[in-house]
């Protein structure tokens, strides 16, 4: 599942190619909205909120225009691109296109995205205000993250940090390297981390570290097979001890740890 840093990275690429624009041509390819025509809307700000992508459209009326949000969800496997005009459209199979937008100078086209919509603008926390503080937003508060985290005592960290509603934006691989880095074992509950507000920060500072590139690092190498400390290397040494990296299911997700370096419970 794509994190909170691509989200964010996809959003300013449909930010240069779109914003202050005006809409040439749609195409919507899901049954919801296969009759809506934005032709002639503008393009007025590109958004994330942890993961969710929020494109602000202005819809043309009699006395200006109407504000409205095209919002989708990248999940496990979708993608925007962006094409300037008459290049093929090479980035997946056609059959997995959800919607193309047009303008004189770039097409963007959404592929396998999520949980498309269209809303007014005023609407827009109908699906993302159950959302916790943005790790990348301007709103990201450490404190209220911490408060979140710790109405759930009883939960696995690990299942704790992806769960989107505590806090936005942690996804699989930040999830098992900050937990490496602050020592602590996936499977601890909340109740027994002794310091949420250092959790929360150094996850906050990761993802920031990321933004504007595509190669996620949270070792500070963008070397090939430098790149982390333990996600996507099982059995492979620890880069601190030597340990055999493990791997295990975890709620419904897998999760990457040192047992030296991060002793807990197995069970």
């Amino acid at each position: 599942m794509p994190e909170g840093d691509t989200v964010w990275n996809t959003a300013r690429v449909l930010e240069r190619a779109l914003v202050g624009t005006r809409l040439t041509g749609s195409d919507f390819r899901v049954p919801t909205l296969a009759a809506a025509d934005l032709t002639g809307w503008s393009v007025r700000d590109s958004a994330s909120r942890g993961k969710h992508l929020l494109l602000r459209l202005g819809a043309p009326t009699g006395t200006g225009e109407s504000r409205w949000t095209l919002h989708s969800h990248l999940r496990m496997d979708g993608t925007w691109r962006t094409y300037p005009p008459g290049q093929r459209w090479t980035a997946r199979p056609a059959h997995l296109i959800r919607v193309v937008l047009r303008t004189p100078a770039a097409t963007a086209v959404g592929y396998h995205l999520h949980e498309l919509a269209l809303v007014p603008t005023a609407d827009e926390e109908r699906l993302v205000g159950h959302l916790g503080p943005d790790l990348l937003g301007a709103d990201w508060d450490p404190a209220e993250a911490v408060r979140r985290l710790g109405a759930r005592p009883d939960t696995a960290v690990g299942v704790a940090l992806l769960d989107q509603r505590i806090l936005a934006g942690v996804g699989n691989l930040y999830k098992c390297e900050v937990l490496f880095l602050r020592g602590l074992h996936p499977r601890t509950p909340v109740r027994e981390v002794t310091d949420l507000t250092g959790l929360v920060t150094l996850a906050q500072k990761l993802l920031a570290a990321n933004r504007g590139r595509w190669t996620q690092s949270t070792t500070g190498s963008l070397a090939r097979g430098r790149t982390s400390y333990v996600y996507g290397r099982r059995a492979q040494p620890c880069r601190r001890c030597g340990t055999a990296i493990r791997k295990e299911e975890l709620g419904d997700r897998v999760t990457y740890w040192c047992p030296s370096c991060q002793p807990g419970a197995l069970a």
